[in-house]
């Protein structure tokens, strides 16, 4: 992706693209992995919204976390209501690629989730994951109950000490209750699961710790 300032720049709210009113994931669309509808929260399970650069490679990694009951790709963050995927890329929509992330309480909890979230890309470049350079591909955290909220400060704080302990920047990762969730299109759904030899890395860094 060639690099510009309106890439890495947040466009003014006035300034969005005004999107639609009906998603763009045409239903019913089930889970490539799951077996499940990709709109299902199995009861008991819990949801939150992490951005970890392109969501193909970040849905993977949690698809495959244990505990993770269903994952989705989809937009949040922005202005745009239902946005295309060019929309997205476009950064005229202000919209995060995020996944999706349900999983049953009982078998994990959000700190073993973020410690994966933090592990698996460098939440230090701002609007970049390796050369995927974008607002899009920013990293963040969008949670939805207060106990998720204060999990991801706490957990971010202590990532911090080892970031900048191996010489890294402070951490950029937005981190802030979810508005709004869009569900990617249905060609995005499990996308390295469809195409297993597709190009989606996540971007580790090596840095790790146990908050």
């Amino acid at each position: 992706m060639l690099f510009s300032q309106q890439k890495v720049t947040m466009i003014d709210p006035a300034r969005a693209l005004r999107g639609r009113d009906h998603s763009v994931l045409k239903e019913p669309t089930f889970h490539e992995v799951f077996g499940i509808p990709v709109t299902s929260v199995p009861k008991g399970s819990e949801v939150i919204y992490l951005g970890l650069g392109c969501f193909w490679g970040a849905e993977k990694l949690y698809w495959n976390t244990p505990g993770v009951t269903n994952t989705a790709s989809g937009y949040a963050g922005g202005f745009t209501p239902n946005p295309t995927y060019e929309e997205v890329c476009s950064a005229r929509t202000g919209h995060a690629e995020v996944v999706k992330v349900v999983y049953d309480p009982s078998k994990t909890d959000v700190e073993q989730l973020l410690k994966v979230f933090f592990e698996n890309h460098d939440p230090t470049t701002g609007m970049r994951q390796g050369n995927d350079i974008g607002t899009q591909y920013r990293s963040v955290i969008y949670t939805t109950t207060p106990a998720q909220l204060e999990a991801a400060t706490k957990t971010r704080d202590a990532f911090q000490i080892e970031f900048t302990r191996a010489g890294y920047r402070a951490i950029t990762t937005e981190i802030a209750p979810i508005e709004e969730f869009y569900y990617a299109e249905d060609y995005h759904q499990q996308y390295l699961d469809r195409n297993p030899f597709g190009y989606c890395p996540v971007h580790a860094t090596g840095v790790t710790c146990n908050p």
